[in-house]
């Protein structure tokens, strides 16, 4: 259960906000119910988000393959059920998803996709990134793949720090 009760999704600042989410995404998901205890926060995050997922260039397939990371490495399991069938849908297959723990040695993936798991990698466990890891990543993508890759990453990891803080998951009940 979450550690703070979930947002009035009728309050009249947060309804806007609400109306924005069902028609973009069908129904307000958990992260949002929460996120709209600040409705100003919800609508930053929607914006950032939705630029992140449905207007950047990334190849799905790749937006979903870090996303996953982020969560594995981060013990997001809210993260990684959301996005599971995502990855699926566009393009990761299930042998990849069951993989991602040890992708290292796995020989499911292809140099693009090791290079952005490395990527993504030392991103969210270093922060730094070392320049041998920049090095490949840079080989493989262009400066705006790598800046919307980047964001990816990132905001996945925001996400996914959210989440766990907070204590959100998916069988909540509102």
């Amino acid at each position: 259960m979450a550690r703070i009760p979930y947002a009035d999704l009728t309050n009249p600042e947060a309804k806007p906000i609400v109306d924005r989410i069902v028609a973009e995404r069908g129904s307000v998901l958990h992260l949002y119910q929460m996120l709209l205890n600040s409705p100003p926060i919800a609508s930053g995050w929607l914006n950032y988000l939705t630029a992140v997922r449905q207007q950047s260039t990334l190849p799905g397939s790749l937006r979903e393959l870090v996303i996953m990371r982020v969560a594995v490495i981060n013990g997001a399991p809210y993260e990684a059920e959301q996005h599971a069938p995502i990855a699926l849908k566009e393009g990761i297959t299930q042998a990849q998803l069951d993989d991602l723990n040890q992708w290292e040695s796995s020989t499911k993936f292809d140099a693009t996709q090791r290079a952005a798991l490395a990527y993504c990698d030392a991103m969210t466990k270093n922060i730094q990134v070392p320049a041998e890891v920049f090095a490949a990543v840079k080989e493989q993508f262009s400066s705006r793949l790598l800046v919307e890759l980047t964001a990816t990453v990132g905001a996945y990891n925001m996400v996914s720090r959210f989440l766990e803080a907070l204590e959100i998951h998916s069988h909540d009940h509102r």
